[in-house]
């Protein structure tokens, strides 16, 4: 999907420990954002944060009482942004959320699968046939 030149950064501040129902807080997001058909989302998880209460959110050896801090990045036109803010108030009871402009620089509009970068690495095209005349191919 292509994003606009200028567009809004959507930033959305939580805890791997916050839920949606029974589900990942930052999963959700993410997949009402695929659903709403936004640009792109990622999900950076931190070692150590803290929020407006100052609680530290940690990581800790027991998988079962993980609470990272968790940022999930959306950008996308302005306008979807926007239209994607009510969603997302009905997922959140606690986080923060800011907007900031973006300028979006995109690159590679296709990237080759593994196995068709295997094939090109291994098998490369030959030069089309008036090529290989001027190097003496024929």
């Amino acid at each position: 999907m292509d994003v606009p030149h200028e567009a809004s950064l959507l930033r959305i501040y939580t805890s791997s420990a916050d839920r949606h129902g029974g589900t990942p807080l930052f999963i959700a997001i993410v997949h009402a954002a695929r659903d709403h058909g936004l640009a792109g989302a990622t999900v950076l998880r931190g070692p150590l944060g803290f929020g407006h209460t100052g609680r530290l959110h940690e990581g800790h050896l027991l998988p079962f009482s993980d609470d990272h801090p968790v940022i999930i990045e959306i950008v996308d036109a302005t306008d979807r942004i926007e239209a994607f803010l009510p969603v997302l108030d009905s997922l959140m009871q606690s986080g923060l959320v800011t907007i900031e402009r973006a300028r979006v620089l995109q690159y590679g509009r296709h990237r080759p699968g593994w196995l068709e970068r295997v094939r090109q690495q291994f098998f490369p095209a030959s030069p089309p046939p008036a090529a290989q005349a001027r190097v003496g191919l024929n």
